[in-house]
């Protein structure tokens, strides 16, 4: 049986299913390791299919040239709107990070093989439980709804305008600090008022040397203090969720 198709159709599908591809293997939580690379290329593929009728009226000429041209643009530009999510989405890793380096816990410093980056107990803990929150809340519908609206903004003959990516990044890593700021700040404030409680004791009576209680005495107020910044983690992602849509759709507006 043969079947003939278009051949503005196949690299319609092509440019489609490389822009959603580059998107995955980048973007959370998508772009876990736990994440089998024959699921995305499924995703991909799904991704692109429903986008067709609109997008694929838009496709460059049939020259090879201009059509291996239009890929590296379609894989550059799912890789920018991938990098801006996870450049959002990364703030509760850092804030967890954050919690390591003041509470003690960095010393136990351990690779992740699924997430190819090393981190400690409060950094995975951190980005594991919000790429559940994620998954579990359905937020990535709104990630997916961000970058779908790419292929109506963009055509698959087009990529993205430098001048605003270059823009919506430089901003996006000053968010990504402030927001792992917030996240980690009521436990960094006690760690920051114990350190001044310790500097004190330590100038009313030296022969105590009481800076040598420091680090067990962080971790302990740390691993009681902790569900305090975890308990707010369900809120947080929620709202990174939706600054991950409106930022994909400042960019490809």
């Amino acid at each position: 049986m043969d079947l003939d198709l278009p051949a503005n159709l196949v690299l319609a599908m092509l440019l489609a299913g490389t822009r959603a591809a580059a998107f995955l293997v980048i973007a959370p939580p998508f772009s876990s390791r736990a994440v089998p690379g024959t699921v995305k290329a499924l995703l991909s593929v799904a991704i692109a299919l429903p986008v067709l009728p609109t997008a694929g009226g838009a496709v460059p000429p049939l020259e090879t040239s201009a059509v291996v041209s239009a890929v590296v643009v379609q894989a550059f530009t799912g890789v920018a709107l991938g990098f801006l999510c996870y450049l959002i989405f990364v703030a509760v890793q850092s804030a967890g990070d954050l919690i390591d380096v003041f509470g003690g816990f960095s010393l136990a410093f351990a690779f992740d093989p699924l997430a190819q980056s090393g981190n400690a107990i409060f950094g995975r803990l951190y980005q594991w439980t919000a790429l559940t929150l994620l998954l579990a809340s359905g937020g990535y519908t709104i990630v997916l709804q961000g970058f779908l609206r790419s292929y109506r903004a963009i055509g698959l003959d087009a990529g993205l305008d430098l001048g605003t990516l270059a823009s919506v990044v430089s901003g996006g890593v000053g968010q990504l600090a402030l927001a792992a700021l917030q996240i980690a700040a009521p436990l960094l404030a006690v760690l920051f008022l114990a350190d001044v409680a310790l500097g004190l004791l330590t100038r009313a009576a030296p022969a105590l040397n009481a800076f040598s209680l420091g680090p067990p005495f962080k971790i302990l107020l740390t691993l009681m203090l902790a569900s305090v910044c975890f308990v707010a983690l369900p809120h947080v992602v929620e709202g990174l969720a939706h600054r991950i849509g409106a930022t994909l759709v400042q960019v490809v507006r």
